[in-house]
C-alpha cells in the first residue's frame, strides 16, 4: 500500500537507474473498507475473501498508477491481471502508446471464485491476492493474451502449507483476513497452460513458448540468454509428450505445500525431460539435478 507521491518517487527512482516498475495493483483502502465491514457482521469465511476484494479495485489501481507512470514517462508492468476490467484498463493505456505491459496467472484462467466456496475452511486452498474472479474474467484474459495486451503468463508461486505455520498460522479458526494469502502454482503451470492451448484450441503452440519463455525473458532483460533455442544462447530445454495424459492431485505435489488448487484435473502433455544450461535436471519424473 503506497501513496501517489511514493510510487512517484518509486517510479522516478527506476527511470534514473533504467528499471520496470512491476506492480500489484489494488486499491487498498476499498479492500480494507469492504473486509472490515464483512469480518463485523460475521462474514469470515474463506469464500468472503473475493467479495472483500472489490473487483473495481483492480481498475481503479491500474488506471492510477498508468497516470503516474506517464507523468514520469516510465514503464510499468501490472501483475496479475484479474478481471476484464483490469485488461481493458491496460489494453486503452496501451492504445494510447503508453509502456504499459500486464501478465496474467495460471489461477485466473482456470479457477473462480466458487473455488473458494467449500465446507469449513477448506476454500483456504484457493485464496490468493488478486482473489479469483468468474469465468467471464477468464474468458476477457485469454482474449487479451490473444490481442497482445497481456504479454505472458507467470504462476505467482505463493505457497502456504495447510498447517499452523501456513495457511492457519493465526490459529485453527481464522476468518478470512487471516489466513495467508497465495496458493501453489510453479509446477502445473505449463501442463495446464500446454493441455488448454493446445488441445483445446486456446491458442498455438508458438503462443505458449511465447507467453511462457520468450516474452518473459524479453521483458526482464534475459533475453537472448533465456527464452529462445539458438547457438549462444542458454540450453534450457523442456521436451514434451504431447499425448501423455496426467491427473493432477495432491499426491503427486512435489513441495512441501503437498497439495494442488487443481486436484482433479486431467491434462494432455506432460515435460518428459527438462535440460538446465544443456544439462539433465529432470527424465521421466525423476530428478537429476542437485542443490
Amino acid at each position: 500500500n503506497v501513496s501517489d507521491e511514493q510510487l512517484l518517487d518509486v517510479l522516478v527512482c527506476a527511470r534514473e537507474h533504467n528499471a520496470l516498475v512491476a506492480v500489484h495493483a489494488e486499491t487498498n483502502g476499498m479492500i480494507s473498507w469492504m473486509a472490515k465491514r464483512l469480518v463485523a457482521k460475521g462474514y469470515v469465511a474463506p469464500k468472503f475473501h473475493a467479495i472483500s476484494h472489490p473487483r473495481v479495485s483492480e481498475a481503479e489501481a491500474i488506471n492510477r498508477l498508468v497516470a503516474c507512470a506517464e507523468l514520469i514517462d516510465q514503464p510499468v508492468i501490472v501483475y496479475h491481471v484479474a478481471t476484464a476490467e483490469g485488461a481493458a484498463a491496460i489494453r486503452t493505456a496501451r492504445g494510447r502508446g503508453l509502456k504499459v505491459f500486464g501478465e496474467t496467472c495460471t489461477q485466473y484462467l482456470f479457477l473462480t471464485k466458487e473455488d473458494l466456496d467449500k465446507p469449513g475452511l477448506d476454500g483456504a486452498k484457493w485464496i490468493c491476492s488478486p482473489p479469483l474472479r468468474t469465468t467471464a474474467d477468464q474468458e476477457a484474459l485469454w482474449q487479451a493474451l490473444r490481442l497482445g495486451d497481456l504479454q505472458f503468463v507467470s504462476s505467482d508461486h505463493a505457497p502456504y502449507a495447510l498447517n499452523d505455520k501456513g495457511k492457519f498460522k493465526a490459529g485453527p479458526n481464522p476468518n478470512f483476513k487471516q489466513i495467508a494469502n497465495g496458493m501453489p502454482g510453479l509446477e502445473a503451470r505449463l501442463p495446464l497452460l500446454f493441455d488448454a492451448m493446445i488441445n483445446r484450441g486456446r491458442g498455438t503452440l508458438q503462443q505458449f513458448v511465447a507467453w511462457t519463455a520468450t516474452e518473459p525473458a524479453k521483458m526482464y532483460g534475459l533475453h537472448p540468454k533465456k527464452g529462445t533455442i539458438a547457438i549462444g544462447a542458454d540450453a534450457d530445454i523442456c521436451i514434451w509428450d504431447p499425448k501423455k495424459s496426467v491427473t493432477l492431485s495432491d499426491a503427486s505435489v512435489h513441495d512441501a505445500t503437498k497439495y494442488t488448487p487443481y486436484a482433479g484435473r486431467t491434462v494432455q502433455g506432460w515435460p518428459t525431460t527438462v535440460l538446465l544450461r544443456g544439462q539433465v535436471v529432470q527424465k521421466d519424473g525423476a530428478v537429476a539435478a542437485k542443490p
